[in-house]
């Protein structure tokens, strides 16, 4: 049962304690009340579980929840789970939000009622030096839908995007993706067919930094994994949504999967490359599937194996750069 108006802010972090600091402060410094601040600490390794509950002390808003360390997507699921708000903003602990950003969005959601998800500008910067007020991404053009353009990229950052509680009820439970699940996320919200609603303003900073990450997890094949289930099922959203083969962007994306194909086979991971090269010509439609750049991939990982032809086109590849 959500606290009507509430907004519930959902921080993964580990071992990021200074950066988790003031991302927690830009939170506290909104002009909108009532929020609450979940901070989950994912078995972080240095001060930064000590410093969470610090905050939580400090801070009626703020509470600290600790767990084993899985990344970013189950830390967030970890939030999720029990944020008690009526909006549901995430958060990374090294980004920030502008302090009129809940105010200006959840005036907007409540304006327009058929708008699920607010947006608007992202700045990006690297910490230590002084932001742009360049947009970052597509983040300061005005989009009404995320599907089809999120097919093509994840246009936005996390901190982005504020959300309505049923909408992110309606998507059901992040993943346990390490790569690419907000991407994910994102385009499972997309196939619901939201609407946005756009603040023409800067809402919030996406920083950069030299440090652990939560996705940095995982050796290359771990992460090439991880991308082709993202990818898998990204597209699966975007059947479900009813997007067309021959938009540009599901073209784009056919183009991807048939790239993280090649990719895969050249890491060893042959069932995931046979996967995805099926899944580009699914999403090629049927004409575009039998064309001879598939006709000829799959001649050749027939004769081959997937590894030796991932690894011979990747090679070619790399000499067209």
């Amino acid at each position: 049962m959500f606290v009507e108006g509430l907004v519930s802010t959902i921080i993964p972090v580990y071992n990021r304690s200074f950066l988790l600091q003031e991302a927690v402060a830009s939170v506290l410094a909104q002009t909108y009340r009532p929020l609450e601040i979940i901070i989950i600490d994912d078995g972080s390794t240095d001060e930064t579980g000590r410093v969470a509950d610090r905050l939580a002390e400090a801070h009626s808003e703020v509470r600290a929840i600790h767990r084993q360390n899985g990344g970013a997507g189950a830390a967030r699921e970890t939030g999720r789970l029990v944020a008690r708000g009526e909006f549901i903003q995430y958060l990374d602990s090294d980004d920030l939000l502008l302090p009129t950003k809940f105010e200006l969005q959840i005036a907007g959601l409540r304006r327009y009622d058929e708008c699920a998800v607010a947006y608007g500008k992202t700045r990006f910067c690297v910490i230590g030096e002084r932001p742009t007020d360049a947009p970052l991404k597509r983040t300061g053009e005005r989009i009404e839908t995320m599907f089809p353009s999120f097919l093509q990229l994840r246009w936005w950052s996390t901190s982005t995007a504020l959300y309505k509680r049923a909408t992110t009820d309606a998507a059901g439970p992040w993943t346990n993706l390490k790569n690419e699940e907000d991407w994910e996320y994102d385009c499972r919200i997309a196939s619901l067919g939201v609407r946005l609603y756009y603040c023409d303003v800067f809402v919030s900073e996406t920083r950069s930094h030299r440090g652990t990450h939560l996705s940095d997890g995982g050796n290359y094949p771990d992460k090439l994994r991880d991308r082709a289930t993202a990818h898998k099922l990204i597209l699966g959203h975007a059947m479900a949504a009813g997007i067309s083969h021959e938009t540009s962007e599901m073209r784009r994306f056919a183009r991807e999967l048939f790239l993280l194909s090649r990719q895969c086979g050249a890491a060893g991971l042959a069932d995931e490359a046979r996967e995805l090269f099926e899944l580009a010509r699914r999403a090629s439609g049927t004409e575009r599937s039998r064309g001879i750049d598939f006709v000829l991939y799959r001649a050749g990982a027939q004769l081959l194996g997937w590894r030796a032809m991932g690894s011979l086109t990747c090679s070619l590849d790399q000499l067209r750069i």
